[in-house]
Formats: structure tokens, C-alpha cells, sequence
């Protein structure tokens, strides 16, 4: 007896739990509830607020927004072209990005090293500045290492007193290595071009023509060149200028004065190694940047002792370019460049002269192109957009159309060496398109009735409803896909003639987008307008259809619809007297249906104000549904 009490309490037990677990799942499921729909109201109030204000100017501006918002762009670039290229800047960014993280990079080629007085050379040779004989014992040692020419990134623009032999044994490798070795110079002030001691520059060291018949003896320029006269005779500029930005990624190979240029140190080392002309390479290179490997270095103190004390071997040098300078700390004049925010200033001229001599400068289409390709989206967007809302899998189209373009300008630069700076430029044009298509789907949305938009059915002011249905009937003899051209064609068309401002609201989405019903009536489109009484709404529906008719008919000159437009029509009652709610919009499906299922068209050219009126059995059946939804 005890345990059937104990069972029966603990079934009591658990039907209570479950009953108060089913009462808290209900309560949290009306909680939810009411807080969604507040949500969504609220949120819809918002919307409103703003949505149908635009809607107003859009209907004012109607297509012409368009063309303008295209003007304007291509205004914007044409403006940032000429001045601070904000467009290059961003692609800059976008180029630093990809260097640090495209799966591939190119390896050295092993015809350009790097001699770096490092901090253990300093630790070895002594401090710094070291004598110019420590600087003939390093090119000395170079020289018997068979390099195939020497870039010296370090100035000797004063004799030393304490050392002269030393600056005359280094003349001497200068001399004797007949423009194999070359030091560097720089460019004085521009102030300093009219004082004594400047040259034409058609007389300094290494001076070429960019121009055939070059004006001699050219503008007289100041250089601070090497002591000696054989160091001076082969010697280069030292000088890089960054981008805007600060960072180093176009390295300029010369520096032009008039008809004449003298070239950097890296142009000059890859001229020498490559017996090329100086004047045939070309002004600047991008240099494709390694994060993960770098060009092979060696320790002058190793070069000098002949034996390792720095590194762990000494590398093969014969028939290589050699860049010579000081990475030690304190002594280093390091430049930030995509890969590194220190980079010393012998590595970029190496990375130049390897650039020169491998071939594997970054390829860029001209800096303009960016602009053109730009301005010329945007203008194709703006006339797309003009000519009537696309469709939407234009959206899905452009999508992937840039990123496929996106695609290749990343692989382009990571496994070719070709870097197409369209990021920013597809970017500009996303904008453009997106504010298009917020601009459409705007005229859309008060096209089609959204409350958002406008406001919506009121019955007490559209105490009567004109609908009428638009079918397009092509012609026989058009094939299936010839059909489907002229089907979207002629949808274009409409769209546009609604989108331009009209009193009708376009019935959509009775049926799922692409599914098989929606083919079927894909040629179907319901137009309904509302007013206080029966000959007002009939005569604004009958003067916009013969609006429609000629919108229509002015677009077969440039492209035939091959077909015809029949149209079914219908009036009636929106609110009858004593009518609840639930009544109203049963009759409303019940007239639509009937508009839907209607054989009686006519074709839109033929004028008819709205005849086809309510039957009496017609009424008599809406009542009939009215009552029983009632």
C-alpha cells in the first residue's frame, strides 16, 4: 500500500514539473514573441523615417540621379588624379598587405650579394669610421673573390689627414678597377646649384641622355662626390626617395635634370655587370619584396680576414654584383619598405640591382590605368542603372566578377611577378554600384506599394480599386532563348516606366522568385490604383496605361519587343459599408483572383476605360467568400 502512494506522488511530482516547465517554455515563447514584434515595429517606424523621405526625392530626381552620381565619380577621380592620388595611396596599402601574406615569393637569383659592415665586423676591424686603407683591403679582397662589379654605399667625400696613403691606395683600386667599383655621391641642395663648384650636368659622372638631340652642356647641378678623380669618375647617387607615405616600394634608378639623368648606384652596378646601357633600363623598378628569404650576405670582417669570424662560411662570389654597406647598429640607414620597417639602405639597393639584373621587378599596368578602368565601371554601372533596375543576379554577377579580378591580381603578383592595382579602384566602383542599388531599390519600394516607402491602402480614402494585368504575348516565331531575352527586356522596360513615379502599385512576389510557378507567370504583372470613387480611379488607371503604351512603344525604334502587350482590367468596390477587416481582404483575393484568371484582354494599344466592371454575380460570389471567412 506504501509503495503504490509512492509511486502515485511520484507521478503527481513529475506531471507538476512538467506542467511548470511547459508554463515557463510558453511564458519565454509570448516573451519572445512580443519582443520581436515590438522590435520589428519599432524598427519598421525608424525605417520609415527616413525611407519615405528618400522615396519623395527619388521620385523628384527620378533616372536623372544616375548620370549624375557617374559625373560625379569620374569628377572624384579625375580630381584625385591630379592631386593626391588617394586612389595609389590605398593601393599601396593594399600592395603591403599582399607582400606579407601571398603564399609564394621569388628566391635570390645569385647574382647580387650583400657585404654588410655589421656590428661583428666593427667588433673585429675597429671602430668606426673605419681608414680608407680597411676599405682597400675590403675591395682588394672582392676583387681576387672574381665579383663581376662593386657598389660602394658609403661616402668618402674628404681626403683623410690622417691617412693619406690610405686614400691614395684606395684611388688606386678605383682606378685599377676600370668602373668595376662604384662609389657613391649625392645631390646638394638645389640651392647650391648656382654657387662654385657645380657642373653641367651633362659633365657629371656616368650623365646620360633620356632624349635623342639632349641640349648640351645641360643646367649646371651640385654633387658631393668621392675625393678621388677615379673614384669620382665612376661614382653614382646614393639617393632614394620614398612614397608620400614614408615607405620605401619604387625604387627611383635615376634623377633627371633637363634632357640629361644620372643614375643611382643600384642602376650603375647592374649597367657594369650587365654591359648594358645605364639609359636602358628604365626609371624606377618595384622591387618584389622577400619576407621569407633574402639575398645572400657576408660580413666584411670575414672578407678582410679571408677567413670566417662572423658567419659560418663565406659564399662563392665570382661573376656576382656586389652592394657594400654598413647594417651596424647606430651606423645603419635604414628605410621602412613593405616587409620590414627597418630595411637597411645597402639591401635596397641590392634588392634594386637584383630587380635589374634577374628580371623579377614587379610588372604594374600604367599608374592611370586605375583611374580609367574605374571611370569606365562606374559609367557602365550608371548607364545600367539608367536604362531600368537590373535584375538581380546582376548583383551575384558583379560579385563575382570582382572577385574573380581579384583573384588574378593576387595570383598575378604572387606566383608571376605582375601586380594589376585594381583593389581599391573594384572597391570604388562596389560603392557606386551599391549606392545605385540602394538608390533602385528605393524607387522599387515605392513602386511596389512597401509601406516603408509610402503609405499604404487606406479605406477611407480608396473607397474604390482598379486593377489591371499586363501579360506580354511574343511573337510565334521567336525561339526559346530569343523569348527569354525579350521577356527580361520587356520587364526592364516596365520597371522603369513604375520606377519613374507612378499612382499604380505593381502586385510582386505572389509567387517564389525562380521557382516553376514563377516562370509561369513570369510574363504576368498586376497594376491596382486606388481613389475615392469609381471614375477618378478609372481614369487615372486608363491615362497611365496609355502612359505605359507610349514608354513602351518609344523603346521598339532601338530594340523591337517582338510582341504585344494585353492587358485584363477590372473595377471595384475596396470597402463596403458595414465591412469587417477579414471581409475586406477575402473580397480583395477574391477580385484578384478573378483579375488572374480573366480571359477577356485586350491589347494595351486599344483604349478602354476599365469596361469591365463588377458583374452582379461577380459581387455576389465575393460576398459569398466575405461571409464565410466572417
Amino acid at each position: 500500500m506504501l509503495d503504490r502512494r509512492a509511486i502515485g506522488a511520484a507521478r503527481w511530482g513529475n506531471a507538476a514539473v512538467r506542467t511548470r516547465w511547459q508554463q515557463l517554455l510558453s511564458s519565454l515563447e509570448a516573451g519572445f514573441a512580443w519582443l520581436g514584434d515590438t522590435f520589428v515595429d519599432r524598427w519598421g517606424r525608424m525605417e520609415r523615417g527616413y525611407r519615405r523621405p528618400f522615396a519623395r526625392i527619388a521620385l523628384r530626381l527620378g533616372f536623372g540621379l544616375y548620370p549624375a552620381l557617374a559625373l560625379c565619380a569620374v569628377g572624384w577621380l579625375a580630381w584625385d588624379w591630379t592631386h593626391d592620388r588617394s586612389l595609389d595611396a590605398a593601393e599601396d596599402a593594399i600592395f603591403d598587405q599582399i607582400i606579407q601574406v601571398r603564399p609564394w615569393e621569388p628566391t635570390p637569383s645569385g647574382r647580387v650579394a650583400v657585404v654588410e659592415i655589421d656590428d661583428c665586423s666593427i667588433a673585429q676591424e675597429g671602430p668606426w669610421p673605419w681608414s680608407r686603407a680597411q676599405h682597400a683591403d675590403l675591395l682588394d679582397a672582392l676583387d681576387r673573390a672574381g665579383v663581376r662589379a662593386v657598389g660602394y654605399d658609403v661616402m668618402f667625400v674628404d681626403r683623410s689627414r690622417e691617412d693619406p696613403l690610405g686614400d691614395a691606395t684606395l684611388e688606386a683600386m678605383a682606378q685599377g678597377g676600370n668602373g668595376r667599383f662604384v662609389f657613391g655621391s649625392t645631390r646638394a641642395p638645389a640651392g647650391f646649384d648656382t654657387a662654385h663648384g657645380a657642373i653641367p650636368v651633362s659633365q657629371a659622372p656616368n650623365a646620360f641622355a633620356i632624349r635623342p638631340q639632349a641640349q648640351r652642356p645641360g643646367p649646371r647641378i651640385a654633387l658631393l662626390l668621392p675625393y678621388g678623380k677615379a673614384m669620382s669618375r665612376h661614382s653614382a647617387l646614393l639617393d632614394i626617395t620614398r612614397d608620400s607615405d614614408g615607405v620605401l616600394r619604387d625604387v627611383p634608378l635615376r634623377k633627371e635634370f633637363g634632357d640629361w639623368a644620372l643614375p643611382s648606384l643600384a642602376e650603375q652596378v647592374a649597367a657594369v655587370a650587365s654591359g648594358r646601357a645605364a639609359s636602358s633600363f628604365p626609371g624606377s623598378v618595384r622591387i618584389n619584396w622577400r619576407v621569407h628569404s633574402r639575398l645572400p650576405y657576408v660580413s666584411a670582417a670575414d672578407l678582410i680576414e679571408g677567413k670566417p669570424v662572423c658567419g659560418d662560411s663565406i659564399p662563392d662570389l665570382r661573376g656576382r654584383a656586389v652592394l657594400v654597406g654598413y647594417t651596424a647598429a647606430g651606423l645603419s640607414d635604414s628605410k621602412p619598405t613593405p616587409v620590414n620597417a627597418v630595411t637597411p639602405g645597402v639591401e635596397i639597393h641590392a634588392e634594386a640591382a637584383e630587380a635589374l639584373l634577374a628580371g623579377s621587378a614587379i610588372w604594374m599596368p600604367p599608374a592611370g590605368f586605375k583611374y580609367l578602368l574605374a571611370a569606365a565601371l562606374v559609367l557602365l554601372t550608371g548607364l545600367v542603372f539608367f536604362r531600368g533596375e537590373p535584375a538581380w543576379e546582376i548583383d551575384a554577377i558583379f560579385v563575382a566578377s570582382n572577385l574573380m579580378l581579384l583573384a588574378i591580381a593576387f595570383i598575378g603578383l604572387s606566383a608571376f611577378g605582375v601586380f594589376f592595382d585594381i583593389f581599391a579602384a573594384l572597391g570604388f566602383v562596389s560603392l557606386c554600384f551599391g549606392a545605385c542599388r540602394i538608390y533602385a531599390a528605393t524607387q522599387r519600394g515605392r513602386a511596389i506599394g512597401n509601406d516603408d516607402y509610402r503609405p499604404q491602402f487606406d479605406p477611407d480614402e480608396h473607397r474604390w480599386l482598379a486593377l489591371a494585368r499586363l501579360r506580354f504575348v511574343p511573337d510565334e516565331a521567336l525561339d526559346g532563348r530569343a523569348l527569354h531575352r525579350r521577356l527580361r527586356e520587356y520587364r526592364r522596360r516596365l520597371r522603369r516606366f513604375l520606377y519613374m513615379g507612378t499612382d499604380a502599385v505593381a502586385l510582386e512576389g505572389i509567387v517564389e522568385y525562380k521557382s516553376w510557378l514563377w516562370e509561369a507567370m513570369n510574363d504576368v504583372t498586376v497594376l491596382m490604383w486606388g481613389g475615392p470613387d469609381r471614375a477618378i480611379v478609372a481614369a487615372t488607371a486608363e491615362r497611365e496605361l496609355r502612359a505605359l503604351q507610349a514608354h513602351l512603344s518609344g523603346h521598339d525604334d532601338l530594340l523591337p519587343d517582338d510582341g504585344s502587350v494585353r492587358v485584363a482590367s477590372l473595377i471595384s468596390v475596396a470597402v463596403a459599408d458595414d465591412e469587417t477587416l477579414a471581409q475586406t481582404r477575402a473580397r480583395t483575393c477574391a477580385v484578384l483572383g478573378r483579375l488572374l484568371q480573366s480571359r477577356d484582354e485586350r491589347p494595351l494599344s486599344m483604349r478602354d476605360a476599365f469596361s469591365a466592371d463588377e458583374t452582379a454575380e461577380a459581387r455576389s460570389v465575393d460576398a459569398a467568400i466575405a461571409g464565410a471567412i466572417e
